[in-house]
């Protein structure tokens, strides 16, 4: 407790200096305070763990104390001390904001049993908010996912989480378990896609001893009794799991394969796919009933290119979980991935983050360090993925590029016409640019190195 302080207020000298006595004692560091403004000023200048203040103070009441600390200092645990018998005064502190309270005279006893658990209560609340992830970014986008994130996290109905891939559906996931009333069970999350297919039954509901089964196994199910279930990619179940389990979620118990009865469940259903279920159902492949067990509610996760606002943020708060001195993205960099599509979200960001940090020669990135990938590289931001069966259809190719493929066809030398349409494009992009190279290789959506390695490759001084 050495590193942990306290702020005493009250505008009698004798408890301020019995209650610092037993506080010092404590291994606290202690400073008083005689009036709410003296209080004030010691809060603007110090982080306290622990304050506790008098009812009545000389330039005012102790609850407007209490309040300021509520909005202005939420880390800081606040007691009151009371009059004895004092008992509206003692509600009027819990409903403002106090945790406790202690009635005067002081008994010791009880002060160092309240100090005891308020600094207690703190290290398990700063212990389970390190544990739970945050979402990142300030942008209209994310604030109201996370308002969503709030309204339905207070509910014990099944939510499901839409979103493209790589835009944060599991960490939405696990904010609305660490954020619902069944935070303190279990969070179970699982890859349908990832199941193998004679597994899946077994893995979800469990199995019990028979032939060929040496002994039996609970499922993921059971495991996440009294909290949450997450099913990611849960489009990807086959027809007869998800008949399972729609009935698992209309029963509200499992029949484990192999067994004879059912086992009763009490878990919170959440799930997520980048597929639109609601088409997968008018074309038969995703079962109505379950879709609707599943959709009871909804959060729509939003890509990064529609919260480009939150780049900055979301780029510190990645490479700060690196450890150490994080390095620091240049200009040029940040503009970069600002004009960046990002058709693989924020996951897709972490990884350019991670190259780069292995690429770059100092604490700095810059552009080049990023090596995005040129235009047309992988799918573009917004387009469904095709299903099985389909084919997408390819780009239309620009008409420098089409002539030119079609008169090197022609003339059977379709490598020679290829670096030369190439080589022009470089040459129009430099000369456009005043030979910038850093400028060229931006327009022409490739990375300064490549665009050095083909000024090599094309002999172009």
């Amino acid at each position: 407790m050495l590193s942990r302080s306290a702020l005493i207020v009250d505008d009698e000298r004798d408890i301020r200096e019995l209650v610092g006595i037993a506080l010092s004692r404590m291994g606290l560091r202690v400073e008083t305070a005689a009036d709410l403004a003296s209080a004030r000023a010691q809060l603007a200048l110090h982080d306290f763990d622990l304050c506790i203040t008098d009812m009545r103070l000389p330039d005012g009441n102790g609850l407007a104390l209490v309040e300021h600390i509520a909005a202005a200092h939420p880390r800081t645990a606040v007691a009151m001390m009371t009059a004895y018998g004092n008992v509206e005064a003692a509600v009027a502190a819990l409903k403002a904001g106090a945790f406790d309270f202690v009635t005067k005279p002081v008994d010791l006893a009880v002060l160092r049993q309240l100090v005891t658990h308020a600094l207690n209560q703190q290290v398990q609340r700063r212990a389970a908010e390190a544990a739970v992830p945050r979402l990142v970014g300030g942008s209209a986008a994310a604030c109201a996912l996370r308002e969503r994130i709030a309204k339905v996290a207070r509910s014990h109905a099944p939510v499901f989480i839409g979103g493209e891939p790589g835009s944060g559906k599991a960490l939405v996931a696990r904010l609305v378990h660490a954020a619902s009333p069944r935070r303190e069970g279990p969070f179970v999350a699982v890859d349908c896609a990832a199941l193998p297919p004679d597994r899946i039954e077994a893995e979800l509901f469990g199995q019990r001893a028979g032939p060929g089964v040496a002994a039996e196994a609970d499922g993921l199910f059971q495991a996440a009794q009294g909290g949450s279930l997450f099913l990611d990619a849960v489009a990807e179940l086959p027809a007869p799991v998800q008949a399972k389990l729609q009935q698992a979620l209309e029963r509200q118990a499992v029949r484990p394969l192999g067994g004879d009865g059912e086992v009763p469940i009490d878990v919170r259903l959440l799930s997520a796919s980048h597929h639109d279920l609601a088409r997968r159902v008018e074309e038969g492949r995703f079962r109505h009933d379950l879709y609707y067990r599943l959709h009871v509610l909804d959060v729509a996760v939003p890509p990064l290119r529609e919260r480009r606002e939150d780049l900055p943020a979301l780029v510190e708060a990645a490479l700060a979980r690196r450890g150490g001195e994080p390095p620091r993205l240049a200009d040029d960099a940040l503009a970069a991935l600002h004009d960046y599509p990002f058709p693989g979200n924020v996951r897709e960001l972490e990884s350019l983050l991670e190259r780069a940090v292995a690429l770059a020669e100092g604490p700095l990135i810059h552009a080049a360090d990023l090596d995005l990938p040129a235009p047309g590289h992988g799918p573009l931001p917004g387009r469904r993925e095709a299903e099985p069966g389909e084919t997408a259809e390819a780009d239309a190719p620009l008409p420098a590029m089409a002539t030119a493929m079609a008169r090197a066809r022609a003339a059977g030398a379709l490598p020679q016409a290829l670096e030369q349409v190439e080589r022009e494009a470089i040459l129009r992009a430099l000369e456009a640019h005043r030979w910038n190279r850093t400028r060229t290789a931006a327009a022409l959506g490739i990375t300064f190195r490549a665009l050095r390695y083909k000024l090599k490759k094309l002999g172009i001084e």
